[in-house]
């Protein structure tokens, strides 16, 4: 494993910004993390750059344990480089700016000259080598950044965000390139993103942060509701004041829901009578995801659901088609 965390909390003062008790990564993927604001995505990849210490747990870091207390930290910081959403370029070239980690490492300086060259092609940046780097547009300063890690020679890089704050054209360019950081040179890949369309076409593994906690549903179908007594005694919970769910437990009152929209079923017309939590809705949005599809289907409100390609296909839906959902208890999660 790439890395392994036992039993890891980060606070800051009394908060707990993570809490996980066991997790994982395996090397040479490309692992993102997703999650809202304030998930706890950028303080994980700080303690995967060993920017940061956890308050609590361990840290393993390809089979051996990482060692906060003692600052023995260097030799793993130059194994593991991580990309801001908001990278700083230094005052001088685009050139000069790759050739610091390279003087650092002690590259001789004829095979800089060809270093730098390499790393521009692969960004694609190779015309603004004798630009001034600090005046360069934020999708061309992402992909400087990217060039200046890969001169550092990971076996990782983390990313935060890399491209929400770029335009169109350099978030193609930026995708591209982290995966033939990945396939081409071995790289081991983890970034952070709120695009779960941008993870679905970069990751081999998607992983759900919610408040710092290891979600098992995508953040995207968590809603507000309110658990409320049904006329026969039993729970239900109504979301968003829209949508009448019926659940087995929880507390009454005010709480967040998760759906899982792996375990969410799909069915083109109802039974009669239609099973409990089945919902008519019309396909609003359809992302293809190497082997399933994901669709955003209107029920009254939006709800996410994977659809396998084959049950798609024998389907045939399309935009704007009507169909029926249903949630099963094991799709639900109180949170």
């Amino acid at each position: 494993m790439l890395y392994v965390l036992n039993n890891l909390k980060k606070l800051y003062g009394k908060r707990a910004v993570l809490d996980l008790p066991h997790f994982s990564v395996e090397a040479g993927r490309i692992v993102g993390l997703l999650g809202p604001n304030g998930a706890g995505k950028t303080t994980l990849l700080e303690i995967f750059a060993f920017l940061s210490g956890p308050t609590a747990g361990e840290v393993w870091f390809q089979g051996k344990k990482v060692d906060h207390e003692n600052n023995r930290l260097l030799d793993l910081r130059r194994r593991v480089v991580i990309v801001q959403q908001h990278p700083i370029m230094f005052t001088v070239t685009v050139e000069k700016n790759l050739e610091f980690p390279l003087n650092i490492r002690k590259v001789p300086k004829q095979r800089q000259k060809e270093v730098i060259d390499e790393l521009l092609d692969l960004v694609g940046m190779r015309e603004f080598k004798h630009a001034r780097a600090h005046n360069l547009s934020g999708g061309e300063t992402q992909r400087i950044a990217i060039a200046r890690a890969l001169a550092c020679a990971p076996e990782v890089i983390l990313f935060d965000e890399p491209t929400a704050s770029v335009d169109v054209e350099n978030q193609i360019a930026i995708e591209r390139i982290v995966q033939e950081i990945n396939q081409d040179k071995g790289i081991s890949v983890i970034f952070t993103t709120h695009d779960m369309n941008q993870a679905s076409r970069l990751a081999d593994e998607i992983v759900f942060l919610f408040e710092g906690r290891l979600a098992q549903s995508t953040y995207e179908n968590i809603f507000s509701g309110q658990i409320l007594p049904g006329e026969n005694g039993d729970p239900y919970c109504l979301v968003q004041n829209k949508l009448k769910l019926g659940i087995t437990k929880g507390k009454m009152g005010t709480v967040r829901i998760t759906i899982d929209p792996k375990a969410i079923q799909v069915n083109q017309t109802a039974d009669h009578p239609p099973p409990a939590n089945s919902f008519k809705g019309r396909l609003v949005q359809l992302t293809d995801e190497k082997n399933k599809v994901r669709a955003l289907v209107d029920v009254g409100l939006p709800l996410c659901v994977l659809i396998s390609k084959e049950d798609f296909a024998a389907m045939s839906l399309g935009m704007g088609s009507s169909i029926w959902l249903t949630c099963p208890p094991d799709s639900i999660e109180i949170i």
